[in-house]
Formats: C-alpha cells, sequence, structure tokens
C-alpha cells in the first residue's frame, strides 16, 4: 500500500495523541556535534515540519526517500537491497553511471518503479567506537547532504531511515540524536527559503523505533500548543457506556402508569 506524505503524521499531532510523550525538564539532550546542549525552546513550526512512522520506506509516496547505499551504489542488502527490489533494473542502471559515492556523501536518481520521485544514494560510516567523533561527522554529513540534494532538486518531501544502523553497526541509541540535530540545523540554519516542507523519519526495526521515540522531544519538544492540547485531552471526562436515560420519558411513563 502507498502512503502519501500527507498521510505521514507529523509530531505536533503525535505529540497531540499522546503518541510522543514530552521530556522531563531536567532532561538533556545527549552530546552531538551540532547540539543544542539542552532542550530547544518548543517549535510547532518545526514539529509541523516533521513526520514519524513505522513501516517500510519503499510505499512511501514522498519526492525523495534517502537510501542507506554502499560505496558502490550497486545496491546490498537490507533496505539499500530493498529499494534496487522495488524500483528494479533502471535504478541500478542509472547507479552504474555514477561511479560509487564518497562515505558522508551523497548522490540523486530518479526513482523508476518507487512511489517517490527521486531516490538520494548516502553512504554512512562503518561505526568505529575508538573514534566515535569522526563516525558522527560523517554521519551528519550523510544527512545535510541529503538535505541539501533534496532542496537543490525542488524536493520539498524526503524521508529517511536509519543510516549506518544496520550492518555498519552505529547503535541506534547514538545515532538518533545525531540525524536529528543534523535535520534540526538544516531546517533552523540552511533551508531559508522553506524548500524542505516536511522531513520524514520512517523507522522499521524496534531498536530504532525505541531510539527515536526517546530523542525526539529532545530535539523536538512539543510546543505550548501541544502541552496544552495533551493536558485539555487528559482532563476531559471519560464518554458514557450507555445511552443516557431520557427524564422526560421517565416521568410520563410513571404517570402513566399511576393512571
Amino acid at each position: 500500500m502507498t502512503i502519501d506524505a500527507s498521510d505521514i503524521p507529523t509530531l505536533s499531532l503525535l505529540y497531540k495523541l499522546n503518541k510522543l510523550n514530552p521530556a522531563p525538564a531536567s532532561t538533556k539532550p545527549p552530546s552531538t556535534l551540532l547540539g543544542p546542549s539542552t532542550i530547544p525552546t518548543p517549535s510547532k513550526s518545526l514539529n509541523d515540519r516533521v513526520g514519524l512512522l513505522r513501516g517500510d520506506i519503499t510505499t512511501l509516496a514522498v519526492d525523495a526517500i534517502v537510501n542507506a547505499a554502499n560505496r558502490s551504489l550497486l545496491g546490498g542488502g537490507g533496505v539499500d537491497g530493498a529499494i534496487h527490489r522495488a524500483a528494479g533494473r533502471g535504478l541500478l542502471e542509472e547507479c552504474r553511471r555514477l561511479n560509487g559515492c564518497p562515505t558522508g556523501s551523497a548522490k540523486i536518481t530518479n526513482a523508476y518503479k518507487l512511489p517517490c520521485k527521486k531516490v538520494i544514494h548516502t553512504v554512512g560510516p562503518i561505526y568505529d567506537a575508538g573514534d566515535h567523533d569522526a563516525s558522527e561527522k560523517l554521519l551528519v554529513s550523510c544527512y545535510t547532504k541529503s538535505l541539501e540534494l533534496a532542496a537543490s532538486n525542488y524536493c520539498r518531501t524526503i524521508a529517511f531511515s536509519g543510516i549506518s544502523t544496520g550492518v555498519y553497526g552505529y547503535p541506534s541509541w547514538l545515532a538518533a540524536p545525531a540525524a536529528l540535530s543534523a535535520i534540526r540545523n538544516f531546517l533552523l540554519e540552511n533551508d531559508k527559503a522553506g524548500v524542505i516542507e516536511k522531513v520524514v523519519i520512517i523507522t522499521f526495526e524496534k531498536k530504532d523505533v525505541d531510539a527515536y521515540n526517546e530523542s525526539l522531544p529532545l530535539f523536538f519538544p512539543p510546543a505550548k500548543q501541544d502541552a496544552e492540547a495533551k493536558a485539555i485531552a487528559e482532563e476531559l471526562p471519560s464518554p458514557p457506556t450507555a445511552d443516557p436515560a431520557d427524564p422526560d420519558h421517565v416521568e410520563k411513563k410513571a404517570k402513566h402508569g399511576s393512571n
């Protein structure tokens, strides 16, 4: 089933539906190269431009999906292989003409049989626990360059799955904060024209689901409107479980019975 970009819930909606919960006020975001060092000021505008979905990236009818590719760009396992299979042979033939891609960079192709319009191929780092900063710098570059490519090709909606969190071994609980810091920084600093209308994070494995559910409120906290809506929703009375009695009917019935 194809999923349209407009049908992917935004963070604003997920907060209102209690699918995402605010972080405790004293919590600090994990340390990342781009920050922030404290929970940032809530922004409904930003939360309206970021979506979250657990599913299959090959089913998204967005302007661009991001493929976590290898340096050859000729397909592989996991999401990379799934994208190539769904797109068909045309994608492989175009990728052969690109002469590969360096780690931390990105290249764009047509989407062929996929429901999206473009595929952005980015090569994530093989995680090096002994040099975390170098791995994070490359991972952040993957997200930033993919967003830059999307904007320069007038792709208004873009979807990312977890880059490097599969066989490349980047721990999801570290990758999610780095990804979110890069996305937040791009939307604030590098997309002044507002070309990117929606950045979708699509998760599949539970480790990625948990990592993003935990990290998102630290980088994209709920705006005041969302927090107020949640509080109001919690205070509303529970819906009745039976039809209310008709006082007039009961009274009339009593009178008829006394005649």
